[in-house]
């Protein structure tokens, strides 16, 4: 475990983004929700966030998010629920790096979320385990528990259900942003939506792949998804991650997948990052003091 920092001085994290590998959807809930499977991969890019202790029971948050209303936003309210868990006044100075676009499938607002409840969970002495931390996670969306739990699972249930898959290959990742906002509600609402996949076995999962469920519907709402899948098609196989925007490929080494983001033209947004089982957040929390 990382040394706690001394008082006012700040902790400086890591919110990784991920890719969702495959994406099945094998049914939907009587409460709406649906099931599905997928494989969770974290990214060694992503948001940062910052913490410092305040010695009464206010939460600062720089710069606010624009659109998010300060007490709607998943990092305050991943920070009130710590508050209600803790017997004396715990506050916090939090700054945010937002690097990640909201609506794009990378986890961006569940990864912050998780590294709050990570990063006071540890600054507040709270003491509560990993497994506390997610099933709290997990109220605040279905994505925030393998952020929590910090390792590349195979997911099920509506994302909670977790097992570790630490043998799945890293990769380098290209990833396209299309310059559009994806709302999930919509997608998983549509009628379209293809919701009987057949089950399959982590296994399976492992050596076969899968597709996206989500990715024809999206597709065809959000027209410059399409285009920016049949493009990178061109060079490498492309998926969506999530419920969309983002596209990815993946490649041997970082060198090809920095040739083909060069080729691309010049209105796309993309980055290059490596693929990683363990999360950025953990290897800077929990590495050896």
């Amino acid at each position: 475990m990382a040394d706690s920092p001394a008082s006012g001085d700040w902790l400086t994290l890591p919110a990784p983004a991920k890719l969702n590998l495959m994406l099945h959807i094998t049914g939907r809930r009587p409460d709406g929700y649906h099931n599905l499977q997928t494989l969770f991969q974290f990214l060694d890019y992503g948001d940062e966030l910052s913490f410092r202790v305040r010695d009464d029971h206010q939460l600062t948050l720089s710069p606010e998010v624009e659109g998010v209303a300060f007490e709607d936003n998943l990092i305050i309210r991943a920070a009130r629920m710590l508050q209600k868990k803790s017997a004396r006044p715990c506050g916090a100075d939090i700054r945010l790096n937002k690097i990640l676009p909201m609506g794009g499938g990378l986890g961006g607002g569940s990864s912050d979320a998780a590294t709050t409840l990570l990063a006071l969970n540890h600054l507040w002495q709270l003491n509560l385990d990993v497994d506390e931390l997610a099933a709290a996670g997990l109220s605040l969306g279905a994505d925030v528990p393998v952020f929590v739990r910090g390792q590349a699972a195979f997911a099920e249930g509506v994302g909670e259900q977790l097992t570790p898959v630490p043998q799945l290959a890293e990769p380098w990742y290209l990833v396209v942003v299309p310059q559009v906002h994806v709302n999930t509600a919509k997608i998983f609402s549509h009628e379209g939506l293809t919701r009987d996949t057949a089950a399959i076995n982590i296994r399976t999962a492992l050596e076969q792949g899968g597709r996206n469920d989500c990715q024809a519907i999206v597709s065809a709402l959000y027209p410059e998804v399409g285009k920016a899948l049949n493009l990178l098609n061109k060079f490498s196989f492309a998926k969506m991650t999530g419920t969309g925007a983002c596209i990815f490929s993946s490649f041997g080494s970082e060198a090809e997948a920095i040739s083909v983001s060069e080729q691309l033209p010049a209105e796309y947004v993309a980055f290059v990052a490596k693929g990683v089982n363990l999360s950025p957040t953990h290897k800077v929390l929990f590495r050896p003091s």
